[in-house]
């Protein structure tokens, strides 16, 4: 069981460096990851929105994760500079 304390540590670290670029590993079993890069734009009491840049092929979109994603290891973040 996750305690309470973890989920707001996650939670304040990740308001932190809103506004910033960071790379986000997801993994979607069976040794498949993706990884994006954007930015994160909002953060809510249960998740957070992170924006991609579009190119030419796909257009921008916003992706929401929840806080427990990056507790149980499902999506990592990684600071870009």
């Amino acid at each position: 069981m996750m305690k309470h304390m973890d989920v707001n540590e996650v939670r304040n670290a990740v308001k932190s460096h809103m506004g910033k670029k960071v790379k986000v590993r997801i993994n979607r079993g069976r040794h498949r990851v993706d990884e994006t890069v954007g930015i994160i734009s909002e953060t809510y009491p249960s998740i957070f929105l992170i924006r991609t840049q579009g190119d030419n092929d796909l257009p921008s979109r916003t992706m929401s994760y929840s806080y427990t994603d990056v507790l149980t290891k499902d999506v990592e973040l990684i600071l870009c500079r």
